[in-house]
């Protein structure tokens, strides 16, 4: 990934403020501080990976606020997967405090108080998500956040290196590509959060939240079929259709609902795809478990405002 900014080159006087600045102001909301004042160093790096955002952080020992006053004045929505490379971290949040090793990773949330702590120089990726990103799969982070992960689980293990690997080369990748690899890094560690969750002795609340990843997932991997019900879904997860219909409702969602959303959001994103361009509309909308084009149709524009062939045209001009 480029470099976007560095304290290198600025007068020492000057770099713990233009990190304060630039860095903590501009890229993700936060109060910095730091005892090192004019031997302070750090640089960041940033490349968009579809919705998601990867960013390198390279910095010397710092303390690291999200406070209520930030949130209040900013829009931001994302959970930040943190990894580590070189030196400790520090994550606290939601009553919980965990430290990042190189070869783990923990969560955090903007629109909730955090704090980081490094008492050393360290290196740490930072894979940025539209909170709606992981909340889709998963529900909600509000159990997961200052936990690190990685360390002996094999997904945990491969979530990190793949998310890790992924944002090496987000600056070299295809738009189309990048968008869809995100999405599958974001389904790998929803997968690796949901282990954790079944394996450990939780809350309930924790417990309705891996099953609502289940439920999800189930969804995901069956939205081809047109047959696909919420009876069958309940049976398949050993639970009765009214509960499903009660973990979605967790969300202001229902079954027939949610699986109309996913279904569409599929085929937008295969419509938007210059490599899938020579597919017909009707293809696109029969692999996604539709059986009626009109309806496909209707629902398509209901939701995004325009017919199927006019987005497919609008997209591909750019």
């Amino acid at each position: 990934m480029p470099i976007q900014f560095t304290t290198d080159g600025s007068p020492g006087y000057r770099r713990l403020a233009l990190w304060q600045d630039i860095v903590c102001d501009v890229f993700v909301g936060l109060d910095c501080k730091s005892d090192l004042g004019s031997a302070f160093h750090g640089s960041v790096t940033q490349a968009p990976l579809g919705k998601a955002v990867c960013s390198d952080v390279c910095s010397d020992r710092q303390h690291v606020f999200r406070t209520s006053s930030r949130i209040a004045r900013s829009d931001q929505d994302f959970v930040l997967v943190a990894l580590g490379n070189r030196g400790d971290g520090g994550v606290m949040q939601d009553g919980r405090e965990t430290v990042i090793h190189p070869g783990e990773f923990a969560l955090y949330d903007t629109t909730r108080p955090y704090e980081l702590k490094f008492n050393d120089s360290f290196t740490q990726t930072i894979f940025k998500v539209p909170r709606e990103m992981l909340q889709r799969r998963l529900g909600g982070t509000e159990t997961l956040t200052a936990i690190s992960f990685g360390s002996d689980a094999p997904l945990e293990r491969l979530a990190y290196d793949f998310i890790f690997r992924l944002c090496q080369s987000a600056d070299r990748l295809a738009p189309n590509n990048a968008a869809a690899l995100s999405e599958q890094a974001v389904d790998l560690l929803a997968m690796a959060l949901s282990e954790r969750l079944g394996a450990a002795s939780l809350p309930s609340s924790t417990h309705r939240s891996a099953l609502l990843y289940r439920l999800k997932a189930h969804i995901r991997a069956h939205l081809a079929d047109p047959d696909l019900t919420l009876a069958e879904t309940a049976a398949a997860l050993g639970i009765s259709p009214r509960y499903v219909n009660d973990l979605l409702a967790d969300e202001d969602t229902s079954f027939q609902r949610y699986v109309l959303a996913e279904r569409l959001a599929q085929c937008r994103r295969d419509l938007a795809s210059p490599l899938l361009a020579h597919r017909h509309i009707s293809e696109i909308a029969f692999a996604w478990g539709f059986n009626d084009l009109s309806h496909f149709g209707r629902v398509f524009r209901e939701h995004f405002g325009m017919s199927p062939r006019d987005f497919r045209q609008s997209q591909l001009r750019h």
